[in-house]
């Protein structure tokens, strides 16, 4: 059976590097779609004299830990032509002893090698690699699919701007809940059947989470360890309380820092910092957490997929929308718990966002934001009479206001 390679977003900040000598390296979590990845290139840019390592194969790991020099005559004896470009697409670089050491010899001594790297890991490949890599690798993160790619891997595609808007987006509203209720991975968004979407999505929690991370970490408390994964999937969205997980889990704070630094680095949640600036009403030590897919917390939560949405679950879902087409956001709140839920600087812009479930009115904390800071105020909802922008509206006005700023 042939399998169909979908183009994924991030293809189009890949391509200018495509000629250049850095390595290319991506991280993703695992079965985030990096080999598929890697495959498209190969089939629609790289196409001749390219040659793929997985790392996962023991004689395979053997020949790179060998010896730069050893994998150079390996590919030779494969047919590699030095004359032209050599690509090499080595899958789960991490499990190299020093991948640093390897890449920069390649890079350095074999000026006709030019590499593509996917890595499951960010927090065991940074232990690995250091800074004599500077210049020499561009590094990339693949994440589950945004709700744009889940429609084109769903074989959907809508033009919001044509005259039957409103009806797209009533359109698009099942399709969005959909995409909240199951994620983001790739073979849950292409597989028809809930009951499998379930089994194949638990397998990648138990796999990567309960057995790859763990050993990643090389974590000791492993009961503690799970049971924050299941806590911060129910706060997905909130304020980040470490004193207090400290107290439910009787592990140490400096504990639950160390284990949410390697939960943030292997992809599974992200933490958002809060926005301040000049008054002195503004908090600016508690941080939010996200989980990067919402279909794993809620196996994570609920141990199942629900069938309603909750507020703090879409309120994810908007984040990783923005998250996912290069936005840095912040949140920001007040001692007086005035709160807005995403601030957007793009350029000379910023940009106050609120997202409920349900349509609401602009908020009191928006317009006390926007008498302070000169931005522009949005309300983002799903349901309802509506009175702001869907997600994917929204996600539309912070790219033309991208492409406006890049042809200033």
């Amino acid at each position: 059976m042939i399998q169909i390679l979908h183009k994924r977003n991030i293809v189009s900040q890949i391509i200018p590097f495509l000629k250049s000598k850095e390595a290319i390296i991506i991280y993703g979590a695992r079965q985030v779609g990096k080999t598929s990845l890697l495959r498209y290139l190969i089939q629609e840019y790289l196409k001749e004299n390219v040659f793929y390592l997985d790392l996962e194969i023991p004689s395979l790991l053997e020949l790179c830990n060998k010896s730069s020099e050893d994998v150079y005559t390996y590919l030779l004896q494969k047919g590699a032509l030095k004359e032209k470009t050599i690509f090499l697409i080595i899958d789960e670089i991490q499990y190299l002893e020093n991948p640093s050491q390897f890449i920069k010899i390649m890079h350095d001594h074999y000026p006709e090698i030019k590499i593509f790297a996917s890595g499951s890991s960010a927090f065991e490949i940074r232990k690995k690699l250091n800074q004599s890599l500077t210049g020499r690798a561009i590094i990339f993160d693949l994440y589950p699919l945004s709700f744009d790619e889940f429609l084109m891997f769903k074989g959907k595609k809508y033009d919001l701007q044509e005259k039957n808007a409103d009806l797209i987006n009533q359109e698009l509203i099942p399709l969005a809940e959909e995409y909240i209720r199951f994620g983001g991975y790739p073979q849950i968004v292409l597989e028809p059947s809930e009951e499998k979407k379930f089994i194949y999505l638990s397998q990648i929690i138990t796999t990567y989470i309960r057995k790859d991370i763990r050993n990643i970490g090389k974590i000791r408390n492993i009961t503690s360890f799970n049971k924050l994964v299941e806590i911060l999937a129910s706060q997905t969205g909130q304020l980040m309380n470490t004193a207090e997980l400290s107290r439910t889990l009787g592990i140490t704070q400096r504990t639950i820092i160390e284990y949410l630094e390697i939960l943030e680095l292997t992809f599974i949640i992200k933490i958002m910092r809060p926005f301040h600036k000049n008054l002195r009403s503004e908090l600016s030590k508690t941080a939010k957490v996200f989980f990067l897919d919402t279909g794993m917390l809620h196996l994570l939560w609920m141990k199942e997929f629900p069938k309603t949405i909750l507020g703090n679950v879409f309120e994810t879902f908007v984040f990783l929308e923005f998250m996912k087409n290069e936005n840095i956001l912040f949140f920001w709140r007040t001692t007086n718990k005035q709160e807005i839920d995403f601030i957007i600087r793009k350029k000379n812009n910023l940009y106050a966002i609120e997202s409920k479930l349900q349509f609401q009115k602009e908020s009191s904390a928006l317009r006390f934001f926007a008498e302070h800071y000169p931005c522009q105020t949005f309300m983002v909802g799903l349901y309802g009479e509506k009175k702001g922008k869907y997600p994917w509206e929204m996600i539309k006005v912070l790219e033309d206001k991208k492409e406006e700023a890049n042809n200033k």
